[in-house]
C-alpha cells in the first residue's frame, strides 16, 4: 500500500497561489463586465476592485516567499 504523501509548506503555498491568481482573473472579469454596463453600480465597482487589490497583496507575499532571497 501506498500511504499518502504530505504536501510541504511550499506545495501549500503553491496551491494557495494558484488559487488566488484564479480568483483575481475572476474577480478581473467580473468587473469588466460591471464595468460595461450603462449604469454600472459605482459602490459595487469600488468593493470588487478592493478586494482584487487584497487578493494582489496576498499574491505578491507568497510569491516572495516562494522565491529565495538572492544577496547580491
Amino acid at each position: 500500500m501506498n500511504a499518502p504523501t504530505e504536501m510541504t509548506h511550499e506545495d501549500v503555498l503553491r496551491v494557495k497561489l494558484e488559487v488566488l491568481r484564479r480568483e483575481h482573473r475572476d474577480l478581473d472579469e467580473a468587473i469588466a463586465a460591471l464595468a460595461d454596463r450603462t449604469m454600472p453600480d459605482q459602490l459595487t465597482l469600488k468593493r470588487l476592485k478592493k478586494q482584487k487589490l487584497s487578493l494582489k497583496d496576498r499574491i505578491a507575499r507568497i510569491e516572495d516567499e516562494l522565491t529565495p532571497d538572492i544577496i547580491a
